[in-house]
């Protein structure tokens, strides 16, 4: 079924990025074939796709953006997954500038890659496959930005080839570049009446806007200009011109065999043996789960979720609720399913033995406490650790809510903000609603779109960054709705100025 990316992706998996600290290093061992054929185009930019369908984004880059979020934590449990207390830095938002590497050192490999591929594609007979496949790597490049531009604020724009340590630009630069790149490449993009395998985990001229409409929903923090309009201009256009529908069953966006739905705009494409990255049952659930869900291999009680969070999802009759695990567990048939002498019980409640290293402690029912998640549902059919499950990055249920969101805040039409809103609830059989507030849009999108990568981008947009659950406090000061520039890339470049606070 993903046949197609998956020759890409295929292409390229043996062929990693070298070089993690340098901003813009060519890549060596990459395809360097200059395509003439669509699937010469399709294999030269493979490399490009393979940085989201890797272990640094699903992994690397997703803890980081959410464990440092109410959606996930992981708890010290008796000194596993204590590793030297990064995971209560990211919690607690006490981390350094020696600690955030990971997604700094993906987003510029990936926009390296971006920069080398364009390079390779410019110097192809001008062609439409030219044309469609310089925009679609453009828009990628346009993704990474402005995940480095939310995480980090002033950050580089590369060049390929250039030996010169790159100087900083502006966020309200770096926003007018990603714009500026996603208006030029979306004439050249497909724009497909329903989600195809052709396009499937590729850009089209509907992740275009949609990317257009959240840089808009978020210029006011990004630039200090508010631009709501805009985003219910490129919202407006997604609803009325795609095609697109929500998928009739909230869980089959999620599974492991969730390929091709009407809704997903753009999806990171996984597969347990040809684009492994997806580790979400692994260190999830409890390892005395492995049985129920016929897993071929045993999970290692790593994360949960924070009892704040989980609280949000206590509507009637709403189909979300299933994607948690909690309190006392059972096997399909209704049997007991014991850790050790004890049922397993997953406990919304999260209890500290030693605040400090924030350990449950040795108690059996300690180390398993917290809520978990099976949104991106276990696959039986994995042999091994990965999982086939993609995980969408944008999808028609975000744009609704999105929309809902902008018109709010400029003042536009609340009937249809309501609609849209009701249009989400009622596709998981949620209570609708005849008003709206902008906390209910906030605690809507935590529901909708818990463990998709949007939580962080969320808190900060609605001024909830500072807030405490878990075990942070709250309070801290506004600088941390950056993350610090990693330490090594202020070494290697002394153009870099770091980010305040750090």
């Amino acid at each position: 079924m993903k046949a197609l990316l998956y020759i890409a992706i295929s292409a390229t998996l043996m062929m990693a990025a070298a070089g993690c600290t340098k901003l813009d290093v060519p890549v060596e061992s990459q395809l360097t074939t200059i395509p003439n054929t669509q699937e010469g185009y399709v294999a030269a930019t493979g490399s490009v796709y393979q940085k989201m369908s890797s272990q640094s984004f699903a992994v690397d880059f997703w803890r980081v953006i959410e464990l440092s979020t109410d959606e996930a934590m992981i708890p010290n449990r008796n000194g596993s997954y204590y590793d030297n207390g990064s995971y209560i830095k990211w919690h607690k938002h006490t981390w350094t500038s020696s600690d955030l590497d990971a997604p700094w050192n993906w987003g510029y490999s990936s926009i390296s890659e971006c920069n080398r591929v364009l390079n390779l594609l410019s110097k192809a007979d001008s062609s439409a496959l030219r044309t469609q496949f310089t925009a679609e790597i453009r828009t990628m490049r346009a993704l990474f930005y402005f995940y480095m531009m939310d995480l980090y604020g002033n950050v580089p724009i590369t060049t390929y080839g250039s030996t010169a340590s790159p100087t900083q630009s502006t966020r309200a630069e770096i926003f007018n570049y990603i714009e500026s790149e996603l208006l030029a490449a979306a004439p050249g993009l497909g724009a497909p009446s329903t989600v195809t395998l052709e396009y499937y985990g590729r850009p089209t001229l509907w992740m275009a806007y949609a990317l257009l409409q959240k840089l808009y929903l978020n210029a006011e923090y990004y630039t200090g200009t508010a631009r709501y309009d805009d985003a219910v201009t490129y919202g407006k256009k997604i609803m009325d011109e795609s095609g697109l529908s929500l998928e009739k069953s909230y869980m089959n966006l999620f599974s492991p065999d969730n390929t091709a739905n009407n809704e997903t705009i753009f999806v990171a494409v996984f597969d347990a043996n040809k684009a492994t990255g997806n580790y979400f049952t692994r260190y999830t659930l409890h390892g005395t789960l492995k049985a129920k869900y016929g897993l071929n291999f045993s999970p290692s009680n790593a994360m949960c979720t924070s009892p704040e969070f989980f609280d949000l999802f206590s509507l009637a009759g709403d189909a979300r609720d299933t994607t948690w695990l909690s309190g006392l567990q059972y096997d399909f048939a209704g049997n007991k399913i014991m850790n050790g002498s004890y049922q397993l019980n997953l406990t919304r409640e999260i209890t500290l033995t030693d605040a400090a290293t924030m350990n449950v402690g040795a108690e059996v029912n300690g180390v398993s406490c917290g809520a978990r998640s099976i949104k991106f549902y276990p696959d039986p059919n994995a042999v091994n650790r990965y999982q086939n499950n993609d995980i969408p990055v944008l999808r028609l249920a975000d744009v609704y809510l999105m929309q809902a969101e902008a018109l709010l805040r400029n003042g536009g039409s609340t009937a249809t903000a309501v609609e849209l809103f009701n249009k989400v609830r009622s596709r998981v059989n949620a209570p609708t609603v005849t008003s709206l507030t902008l906390q209910d849009i906030l605690d809507e999108r935590g529901r909708e779109l818990a463990w998709e990568g949007w939580r962080r981008n969320d808190l900060i947009r609605f001024g909830k960054w500072e807030g405490s659950w878990g075990f942070k406090t709250g309070g801290e000061a506004t600088t941390r709705r950056l993350f610090p520039i990693p330490a090594t890339e202020i070494v290697l470049n002394a153009n870099l100025v770091q980010n305040e606070g750090y």
